[in-house]
């Protein structure tokens, strides 16, 4: 889209040049246009008045004219003072829309359930604008391994304007991020307003507020998302995070040992996705460290349970009961006893 930037659309959304309005006032009739529609109109994206659609990504459909609206007059009456004309005018041009779209939008229809937000700009206003709403309670899956102090430094403002409010936090972070300080130090600050627990693995990341609006990733770099309003929707992810939740330990308790001598609980972590068959790339990923970490647990559990090769190693893992770690975790049970083979002596399996 090189050379049609906002240079050459010096507008806002209540008076939309001349292109900008016949591709918005299609998309308003018709309920979508394809993407490539909107490529010489690109101040329709930049203001929010077509987003890419859920279902399909080649597609752009229209925000609602209510809802444009209703978000420039949000901002016309912070500069009234200034700006009183842009009100009537913004009226004006969206009642028109509104005529447009009036025959279709269904009785009850749920127009802003599912938003796809583009770019960070956007998904960073969505996630300051539900802090704003927010008055109970933020529930946070934050995958991968140890945060960069530049992550959360980002989200510290929207924390500490939380914390003063009196909502509650609780975050679930992989076993992994338990060795980064400035997650450490961050909690330090947050106090009790924020509790913390971790597991081996956790789903993609999510933020829920006050159990009526999540936002998840919606394709694989983040730099897209979904603001989720849907009751059905948010009421299964507040579940799945409960459900992960009960499952996970106090970041202020220790790992529980394994029960086997000479392996840690990382490498525990690593034998059970071993057994599944996953490559050391995925076992990475999904335990939030680099592939070298993970190669060099793995290298430790071969010498440990005395393994030659890969194949010999997944038998040495179900032989000890590595390959479900729920069953070392039982109460009551004892540690699954097993013998090293003599170093001196080939392996017999």
């Amino acid at each position: 889209m090189a050379g049609h930037g906002t240079e050459e659309h010096p507008h806002g959304a209540d008076r939309l040049c001349d292109a900008g309005d016949r591709v918005y006032s299609r998309a308003v009739r018709r309920g979508r246009v394809p993407r490539r529609d909107a490529e010489p109109v690109p101040c329709l994206l930049e203001l929010a008045l077509l987003h890419p659609d859920p279902d399909d990504m080649d597609w752009l459909v229209p925000t609602s004219p209510q809802e444009v609206m209703t978000r420039l007059l949000r901002g016309v009456y912070d500069e009234v003072s200034a700006s009183q004309r842009r009100v009537g005018s913004a009226v004006a041009a969206f009642e028109w829309y509104t005529g447009l779209g009036s025959q279709q939008q269904p009785s009850g229809a749920e127009g802003t359930a599912i938003r796809v937000l583009d770019g960070s700009s956007r998904i960073q206003a969505a996630l300051d604008e539900a802090t704003e709403a927010c008055r109970t309670q933020v529930l946070t899956v934050q995958p991968g391994g140890i945060r960069p102090e530049h992550e959360l430094t980002e989200g510290l403002h929207r924390a500490l304007a939380l914390r003063g409010r009196g909502v509650r936090m609780r975050d679930l972070y992989t076993h992994v991020a338990r060795h980064g300080q400035g997650l450490l130090n961050y909690l330090e600050l947050m106090g009790e307003s924020v509790e913390a627990r971790t597991l081996d693995e956790v789903i993609d990341r999510l933020i829920l507020f006050d159990y009526t609006v999540a936002f998840v990733p919606a394709n694989s770099d983040r730099t897209m998302a979904l603001e989720l309003r849907h009751p059905g929707l948010v009421h299964y992810l507040v579940t799945v995070f409960e459900r992960l939740w009960r499952l996970a330990i106090p970041l202020t308790a220790s790992l529980p040992d394994t029960g086997i001598e000479g392996i840690s609980h990382r490498e525990q972590s690593i034998a059970a996705l071993l057994a599944e068959g996953h490559q050391d790339a995925v076992i990475a990923e999904r335990l939030g460290i680099s592939v070298r970490t993970c190669r060099t647990h793995i290298a430790r559990l071969s010498e440990t349970l005395g393994a030659a090769s890969r194949t010999q190693l997944g038998v040495r893992i179900a032989q000890v009961g590595l390959d479900d770690p729920s069953r070392s975790r039982d109460a009551g049970s004892s540690p699954t006893p097993f013998n090293l083979p003599d170093q001196g002596s080939p392996t017999v399996l």
